[in-house]
């Protein structure tokens, strides 16, 4: 059975990057994440997406719904 989550220590390897430069960007909203309660998961196929530059993060200030 494939994973389709991964942990901040699976994504940190899979972008090679620190486990600490992963919450950094889970708080600067700069890597697409999901919280479930207090633990920070990522879906495999939407952080290869964004690693290939076809996914945008919005930021905090960007709305999804547009009027």
């Amino acid at each position: 059975m494939n994973k389709i989550t991964l942990t901040v220590k699976e994504a940190a390897e899979l972008i090679g990057v620190s486990t600490t430069s992963v919450y950094t960007m889970v708080r600067e909203n700069q890597i697409p994440h999901t919280r479930v309660r207090s633990k920070i998961i990522f879906h495999k196929g939407m952080l290869e997406s964004w690693l290939k530059g076809d996914l945008k993060v919005l930021n905090r200030h960007e709305n999804l719904h547009h009027a």
